[in-house]
């Protein structure tokens, strides 16, 4: 059984931060190499070497449509896959460091897939999640609106296995793959679902519901069965215990600007003014988390409105991810 420490508070002190002149590195990736990688909006994905030097794969489309890279995932063979959040259409992209690209998932069942999320891979099947079929997005930064869903892609094909959730975001399957687990931004809720053997997707549950000021994003396991969550708006990263019980682990928020968009939000107003301006000390809409360095007691946080990516050491180890070794 997991041991269910208590977690010291972070302060912002402790910060540092790697790479420069990123675009958008909403989502990171670590490796046991030593290897940083961003999502970033130049349309590929960033390496941060540790000397701070970088290094850009650029996707190069036929068409000369430009991705958006949200999420990403790291393939055994050193190529990615990439969650376009285009303004009115997605996808999943599969790039190689050559820049060459090509379509991973396009469309389910004929029908094309909107601004896609997230994408996350655990060695049987890629999981994919669509925050809203609303277009523009912003129409979905609600608590009343609930048309996100979850698509798996295996052996047997692509298909949607949990739909009808509140602008799905960051799933991650669980370290013993029973369960994955995933944020609903705008119901301000984890929730998790029961993997089947098939893929499927059931037994839906709520892990544990935040209150004002919390919008969770990303997740990320650490070794005694926690999730830590990273929260948009106030820059929060908040440890919820297998238990459904909650640690604050850091915070970076200007409290009169969290009023601001709770009172949107409530009156169901919130769109991407509240998104766009960040209004901590350091931190800039961080919205994912990913475990690294020697021990993965490094913790290395992906923003919305940085060109850097924060770090702070960890008090707990991270889990390793599916990729960790790749």
């Amino acid at each position: 059984m997991p041991t269910e420490s208590i977690a010291p508070r972070i302060s912002l002190a402790a910060l540092e931060f790697a790479g420069s002149d990123l675009q958008r590195p909403e989502c990171v990736l670590a490796t046991a190499r030593g290897a940083l990688y961003t999502a970033d909006w130049r349309g590929g994905v960033a390496q941060t070497f540790r000397d701070g030097s970088q290094k850009l794969f650029l996707a190069r489309l036929p068409d000369g449509r430009q991705l958006k890279p949200n999420g990403i995932a790291l393939r055994a063979d050193g190529s990615f896959l990439l969650a376009d959040l285009g303004d009115s259409q997605g996808g999943i992209f599969h790039l190689q460091r050559d820049g060459t690209v090509a379509p991973f998932l396009e469309a389910i069942d004929g029908v094309p897939l909107p601004p896609s999320n997230f994408v996350v891979e655990d060695g049987k099947r890629t999981w994919v999640t669509v925050s809203t079929r609303q277009q523009p997005r912003a129409l979905a930064y609600r608590s009343d609106i609930a048309d996100g869903y979850i698509a798996v892609v295996d052996q047997h094909g692509a298909r949607i296995v949990a739909d009808g959730l509140c602008y799905t975001n960051e799933a991650v399957p669980s370290p013993d793959g029973q369960w994955l687990y995933v944020n609903e931004t705008f119901a301000r809720r984890l929730t998790r679902f029961r993997i089947a053997p098939d893929g499927g997707l059931s037994d839906r549950e709520t892990v544990t519901t935040f209150g004002h000021g919390t919008y969770p994003d990303g997740l990320s396991f650490d070794v005694e069965g926690a999730i830590w969550i990273t929260s948009i708006v106030s820059n929060r990263v908040i440890r919820v215990l297998p238990d459904g019980r909650q640690e604050l682990i850091l915070e970076d928020c200007d409290p009169l600007h969290v009023d601001w968009v709770e009172q949107a939000f409530l009156a169901g107003e919130m769109g991407r003014p509240h998104l766009d301006k960040a209004r901590g000390r350091l931190l800039k809409n961080i919205s994912s988390l990913a475990f690294g360095g020697p021990g993965l007691r490094t913790a290395f946080l992906g923003c919305l409105l940085d060109d850097r990516v924060a770090c702070f050491d960890s008090p707990v180890a991270g889990h390793p991810p599916y990729h960790w070794h790749f």
